[in-house]
């Protein structure tokens, strides 16, 4: 028996990053005496082993062969025969085919993989493995946003193949919302989504996403010229956010892809026409509902951030009532969309501009506090009042007049308040 640290975990020391987990191969061993060793066996179809103490994985070193069009489709030779070269071989890519001897402190790397690593490309290790694998395309999207590497022109080549022989069509809806939820989680989520649409694969798995490069924007407001650039531009803003801020990102412009193309410029209601795509897209990936809830919410507010001057209190406690879904405050993530969008363009913006969409967002917090603290039974009156259909309008009139109280007091303070 022979232990070696493998993949992931290898590759980050040798970036100079502390491994998040590690995973272990072992060669010349079997199931038996693994169990023997108290390891304790957790795989079904190849034999994974966790570690008695560490409950680290370690798997038996194993050769695939292919039986099916799915991305689970493979048959599993395990035998002590196989070496560790064929294990290695199996992986997607050469920065990935790396094996760590902790005996000798040796780097294992028969595909070149090191090299790999200081060029920062991503580079398939047999053409033939590599293509029996449609995850794979999703993986080297994923992995160009996870560690910032360029695909090898030959990769990117086999990919585009791959996906317009139609091989993400065998991937199941659940296996791609995982490897584009893994994606959301990285600030370079940007080049998940130019690898995935240079390679075909954003047309495959999200061609509402994909039709935003053909859709024309106002050169005057977006010199990017398209909204699939203003997009991509607005992900870039979004670097220090999380992954339910770069899912509505993503989607929050989708709308303008359906409004008819007399007032395209304008992208005339935009905000409404999106809702039912987006429902589309959740629906058909399976997304979780806290990713859907949200996107659907940017989406439909994404544009009302510049209108809190102009709104009157009734219009405002609605606005941040809205921004409230399944007892969630969606605030602080909705304002981290508006700043996106608004900074996502080539157009220059003004310090000007930046202060007053600052002083909106400040507003926005102090209104929404001030109103998850109003309670009900606060009401002058309470127990006495209709606890019928006209119980949630005098609700809300208490509110209003409670958040115009409030407003005062900040006018008293501040001098002017630009609100009706």
């Amino acid at each position: 028996m022979k232990i070696y640290q493998v993949g992931g975990c290898v590759r980050d020391r040798l970036r100079g990053q502390q491994p998040q987990d590690y995973d272990h191969v072992v060669v010349g061993s079997s199931p038996a005496e693994m169990l023997e060793h108290g390891f304790i066996q957790v795989g079904r179809d190849f034999p994974v082993f966790l570690h008695p103490e560490t409950k680290q994985e370690y798997a038996l070193a194993r050769k695939e062969i292919k039986t099916g069009n799915r991305h689970t489709d493979f048959r599993f030779i395990f035998d002590p025969s196989v070496t560790l070269e064929e294990d290695l071989e199996r992986r997607d890519f050469t920065c990935n085919a790396l094996a760590f001897d902790p005996q000798t402190e040796e780097i294992i790397d028969p595909f070149g993989g090191v090299d790999d690593i200081k060029k920062r490309i991503l580079r398939h290790i047999h053409r033939e493995h590599f293509q029996e694998d449609p995850l794979r395309i999703l993986r080297l999207c994923r992995f160009a946003a996870q560690l910032g590497y360029t695909p090898a022109a030959e990769t990117m080549e086999l990919v585009t193949k791959m996906t317009a022989d139609g091989m993400l069509d065998h991937l199941t809806p659940e296996r791609v919302w995982k490897e584009l939820e893994k994606a959301l989680r990285f600030p370079d989520f940007p080049q998940f989504v130019r690898v995935a649409c240079q390679c075909g694969a954003l047309k495959a798995i999200l061609p509402e996403v994909e039709k935003l490069w053909q859709t024309p924007e106002r050169t005057d407001y977006h010199p990017e010229g398209n909204s699939g650039e203003h997009t991509v531009m607005t992900l870039e803003q979004a670097a220090d956010t999380n992954a339910m801020v770069r899912f509505a990102l993503l989607l929050h412009d989708i709308g303008k892809t359906v409004t008819p193309a007399e007032i395209l410029p304008s992208h005339h209601n935009h905000e409404q026409n999106g809702l039912p795509l987006i429902r589309q897209i959740c629906k058909r990936l399976r997304i979780p509902n806290h990713y859907r809830d949200f996107a659907l919410i940017a989406c439909r507010l994404h544009m009302k951030l510049c209108k809190i001057p102009e709104m009157r209190v009734g219009t405002l406690v609605d606005f941040c009532e809205d921004l409230v879904c399944r007892g969630v405050s969606h605030m602080d993530n909705y304002i981290e969309v508006c700043r996106a969008d608004m900074h996502g363009c080539k157009r220059q913006i003004s310090p000007e501009e930046d202060a007053v969409f600052e002083q909106n967002a400040a507003l926005l917090r102090q209104i929404g506090k001030f109103l998850a603290d109003i309670r009900a039974a606060d009401m002058p009156g309470y127990s006495s009042l209709p606890k019928d259909h006209r119980f949630g309008e005098l609700y809300r009139q208490y509110r209003i007049r409670r958040v115009r109280e409030f407003l005062t007091g900040l006018r008293q303070q501040t001098g002017t308040l630009p609100l009706s």
